[in-house]
């Protein structure tokens, strides 16, 4: 049986909403577990067998998956029927794939950077400044109601989740601020907000 190592209001509820949306709650086992916080609350928790001691990470029999993007790509091709994530041979399969490593790659650092006001011409050249990727964002966006066009997927969940995170502090223009409030509207996220406590 797969086995979800969790920490509620944290990067891996995302994948709670996840298993919820791909009807999977009842073929993987969630564990909670603690991690350290950055308020100072928390620690580590022995019980998670992450090397780093952080979640998500998902384990099956001897193998395990660490990294949002990855955890959604191995849940997605595990549990098609729900239509989650494009197979190979999609067409929509690279954007996928393509979104999915987008986020870790340039989002999620771009907005951390941006969040707490660091700044360099160097990652701005690595990751793309704030303005760029939330254009990027925008151009797609404008032009169709999910990253894949009219097709919910994954990548929608995984890319939507700084900005209810971060909230306000990542400013973004009507298009995509459309969109995240689409995400955080599906009812799988108000059950997983109720999961959480």
């Amino acid at each position: 049986m797969l086995t979800l190592y969790h920490a509620p209001q944290s990067r891996s509820s995302s994948v709670i909403v996840l298993l919820k949306e791909l009807d999977a709650l009842d073929k993987v086992e969630i564990r909670q577990v603690t991690i350290p916080r950055q308020d100072g609350s928390g620690g580590r928790d022995p019980a998670n067998p992450h090397p780093e001691g952080k979640v998500p990470f998902l384990v099956e029999g001897a193998d395990h998956v660490r990294e949002r993007g990855a955890i959604m790509l191995y849940l997605t091709d595990r549990f098609p029927e729900a239509g989650l994530g494009p197979l190979p041979g999609d067409p929509a399969r690279g954007r996928y794939l393509g979104w999915l490593s987008w986020y870790q790659g340039v989002l999620e650092p771009v907005a951390i950077l941006n969040f707490f006001k660091i700044e360099h011409p160097a990652l701005d050249a690595t990751f793309r400044d704030y303005d760029t990727a939330i254009q990027r964002l925008e151009e797609v966006l404008s032009r169709q109601d999910y990253l894949l066009g009219d097709r919910f997927s994954a990548a929608d969940l995984l890319v939507a989740s700084p900005f209810a995170f971060f909230g306000e502090g990542m400013p973004r223009p009507p298009a995509v601020d459309a969109w995240v409030q689409r995400i955080q509207s599906r009812s799988s996220m108000a059950w997983a907000r109720e999961f959480d406590g």
